[in-house]
């Protein structure tokens, strides 16, 4: 299974990667890992929150749905969600086909004062360790 040494990762499997910023905020991009997805199997329905929800790292923002099971999406970092993947509202198993790429889940505007807002994260080796160890 991939995992991109672009980005970083949580212990619950989301990947987060920095965009930009959105004139002053970086912007922070959030999906389900592809060993999420293969755990989670054929996905059927994503529920995301709605744009400018302040959210919290840890805190659930989301659901994704599958013929298996439903599990929560945590947000990885602190901010406000700036955008949220429309086109999985018709098309969900985008995830399963590109979880690193169409198949991101949502944008979150970090405020500047939080400095390198993915920087707690595990990086890929230490992710590859933790799926490899469960």
């Amino acid at each position: 299974m991939a995992t991109p040494d672009d980005r970083r990762y949580t212990d619950q499997h989301e990947w987060a990667l920095v965009q930009g910023t959105d004139g002053t905020s970086p912007v922070v991009r959030v999906g389900i890992t592809d060993h999420a997805q293969d755990a989670l199997g054929d996905i059927v329905f994503v529920q995301l929150p709605e744009v400018g929800a302040e959210v919290a790292p840890g805190t659930a923002i989301g659901e994704v749905e599958s013929t298996k099971s439903v599990s929560d999406i945590y947000a990885p970092v602190k901010g406000v969600v700036a955008a949220v993947n429309e086109r999985l509202t018709d098309a969900p198993e985008t995830i399963n086909a590109d979880p690193y790429g169409a198949g991101w889940l949502v944008d979150i505007a970090v405020p500047v004062e939080v400095g390198d807002p993915i920087g707690l994260l595990l990086d890929a080796a230490a992710y590859q360790a933790l799926i490899e160890g469960s």
